[in-house]
C-alpha cells in the first residue's frame, strides 16, 4: 500500500474514543446513531456473483475515490485482504466493519475516516456501503453526513439504480433509498421487568430488526440492541427518517425511562443491590468471562444514569464505561498486552483492565 492516507495498521488500534463516545442527546438510553447507505457500480455483478477480477476494478475505483475526492475528512485505507486477523477484529469491536466484511475471502477492503465516525467499506454485502455514526439521538446528522459521503462518490462513478426501482442491492429490504437508519439501544430496565419481549414484536409489526450489540447474528450481551428500519423500497428517504427519528425511537426511549422510574419506585432496594454488586465484583474480581464483564458493566451504567453511584464512587461515568466496553473485547486485549492470549489468560488480563480503570489498582 502507498500514498499519503494510507495506514498499514487499521485506526482501531489508536485507541480513541470510537463511533460511540463522547456522550450525546438521549445517551442515557441511546449509545449511538447510525446512517448507512448500500450502492453498487452499474455493470458490474453484486458482490456475491462477481469474479475475482470484478471485485479488485470495484476496490480499485473504491480506494482512488476515497483516497483522493473531497471528503468532509481525510481517509484512512485498510486493506482487509493484506491486514491479519487481529486487525480485522479490532475493527468489528469498534464496529467499524462487519463480521461478514471481516470473515470474507473476496478482493474487499474499508476506508475510515480519522475519528473513526465515517467508514465506507467496499465489497462486503454491496460495492459500497457507506455508514456515519454519531453519539446518542443523531439520526439527522449522520443522515446528512452519509448522504454527503454517497454524493460525492455518485459524482464520480455510475450507481446501479432503475426508475421504478430504485437504487438496486444484494439484499431485497435495501432495494429503493438503499439507506438503513439504526440506534444502539441500552434496555436493562425493560429486561429487568420483563417487557423486552413486547419490544421485540412491536418492531416486528414496524417492520424494524432487532439485533445483538455486533448487529446481525450477534447477541444482546449486556442488554444492548440494535434496532434499525428494513424497508426502504417505496419510501423517501425523508419519510423513513421523519418516522424513525420523531416516533419510533422516542417511543422506546420513553418505554425504557418509564421501566426505570418503576424499578426505582417500587424495588430500589433490590435495584441498588444489582449495581453495588456488580460495582463490588468488577473492582475485586482476578478473572472475568466475556459476558460476565458486559452484563456487570451493564449494570453499573444504569446505577450511573439512575445517579446511583454519585457517593461511593463518583469517578464512574458513562464514559468510563464506553471506555471499558471496548477494552474488554478480545482484540483489544490482545491490543493491550501486544501478543496472542489464551482465553484463560484473556480473562485475567480483563479482570486486571476493569480494576485499574474503576479504582486506580
Amino acid at each position: 500500500m502507498s500514498g499519503p492516507s494510507d495506514h498499514p495498521e487499521p485506526p482501531a488500534a489508536s485507541g480513541s474514543d470510537g463511533p460511540s463516545g463522547p456522550d450525546g442527546p438521549d445517551s442515557d438510553v441511546i449509545i449511538s446513531s447510525r446512517a448507512r447507505i448500500a450502492r453498487n457500480l452499474d455493470g458490474i455483478p453484486f458482490v456475491n456473483r462477481a469474479n475475482e477480477e470484478q471485485c479488485e476494478y470495484v476496490t480499485r475505483t473504491a480506494r482512488h475515490l476515497l483516497l483522493h475526492v473531497p471528503l468532509e475528512e481525510r481517509m484512512i485505507w485498510v486493506d482487509l485482504e493484506q491486514s491479519s486477523s487481529h486487525e480485522r477484529q479490532l475493527l468489528v469491536e469498534r464496529h467499524i466493519i462487519s463480521r461478514h466484511h471481516a470473515d470474507s475471502k473476496l478482493r474487499r477492503g474499508v476506508a475510515v475516516g480519522e475519528s473513526e465516525l465515517a467508514s465506507v467499506m467496499v465489497n462486503e454485502e454491496d460495492h459500497i456501503r457507506i455508514q456515519v455514526l454519531r453519539p446518542g439521538l443523531q439520526l439527522s446528522d449522520a443522515c446528512q453526513a452519509c448522504r454527503n459521503i454517497d454524493e460525492t462518490i455518485g459524482s464520480h462513478v455510475d450507481y446501479a439504480f432503475r426508475e421504478r426501482w430504485g437504487y438496486l442491492s444484494a439484499c431485497p429490504t435495501n432495494v429503493g433509498t438503499g439507506i438503513r437508519l439504526s440506534v444502539m439501544l441500552h434496555l436493562p430496565a425493560l429486561r429487568l421487568t420483563n417487557d423486552i419481549g413486547r419490544v421485540r414484536q412491536a418492531a416486528k409489526d414496524l417492520h424494524l430488526a432487532v439485533r445483538g450489540y455486533f448487529g446481525e447474528g450477534s447477541d444482546s450481551t449486556g442488554n444492548y440492541y440494535q434496532v434499525s428500519n428494513q424497508i426502504t423500497l417505496g419510501r423517501s428517504e425523508e419519510e423513513i427518517l421523519d418516522e424513525f427519528q420523531e416516533t419510533i425511537i422516542p417511543g422506546l426511549v420513553q418505554y425504557e425511562r418509564a421501566a426505570r422510574e418503576v424499578l426505582v419506585d417500587k424495588h430500589r432496594r433490590e435495584l441498588e443491590d444489582r449495581v453495588f454488586r456488580a460495582l463490588g465484583t468488577l473492582g475485586t474480581a482476578r478473572i472475568l468471562k466475556l459476558d460476565e464483564a458486559m452484563k456487570l458493566l451493564s449494570r453499573l451504567r444504569l446505577g450511573v444514569c439512575l445517579d446511583m453511584l454519585k457517593e461511593a464512587a463518583d469517578s464512574v461515568t458513562l464514559e468510563t464505561i464506553r471506555t471499558l466496553m471496548l477494552l474488554i473485547q478480545p482484540g483489544h486485549l490482545r491490543q493491550h498486552i501486544g501478543s496472542s492470549i489464551s482465553p484463560e489468560e484473556a480473562r485475567g488480563v480483563r479482570a486486571d483492565i476493569v480494576r485499574e480503570i474503576l479504582i486506580g489498582e
